[in-house]
């Protein structure tokens, strides 16, 4: 497991209604504060400003057809030849990261195949290499992006 140190970031809040809404710096607009919204944004925010991954090649909640069955992945980072290098799932903080979990990322994996997977629930983080899916290997650390 891998234990990501979300002090010092800083989400933009706002009120609408009665709802709270974080601004998105990838998709760049307002979205509900759920509480799996909550983790993603947390992790985005982790990605560009304590790892350094560029925002423009991060993708966030994006359409794809996996089979004959539609979904939405949670973030997709992009090397610099825009060919997928890490998808990631998010899950609320409540629920537990378990093979399910996996399954689900497995099944958008195979439809953007890339280099490393993440699941995180914003307390438990983890991190494969899954470049030889016959040697994944899980990770201590999130990959520096170097692309």
């Amino acid at each position: 497991m891998i234990a990501l140190d979300f002090s010092g970031l800083h989400l933009r809040l706002k009120q609408d209604a009665e709802k709270t809404l974080v601004f998105d710096p990838v998709r760049k607009r307002w979205i509900i504060l759920t509480p799996e919204e909550h983790v993603r944004q947390y992790l985005l925010q982790y990605l560009i400003h304590g790892m350094e991954y560029p925002s423009s090649l991060i993708a966030v909640e994006k359409k794809i057809i996996s089979g004959k069955v539609a979904g939405r992945f949670d973030v997709a980072v992009y090397d610099r030849l825009h060919n997928p290098w890490l998808l990631a799932e998010c899950k609320e903080p409540e629920a537990v990261i378990s093979e399910t979990t996996l399954f689900q990322l497995l099944n958008y994996h195979r439809s953007i195949p890339c280099k490393y997977w993440l699941l995180t629930n914003g307390h438990q983080t983890f991190c494969a290499d899954a470049n030889n899916v016959n040697d994944i290997k899980w990770l201590e650390n999130l990959p520096s992006y170097q692309h």
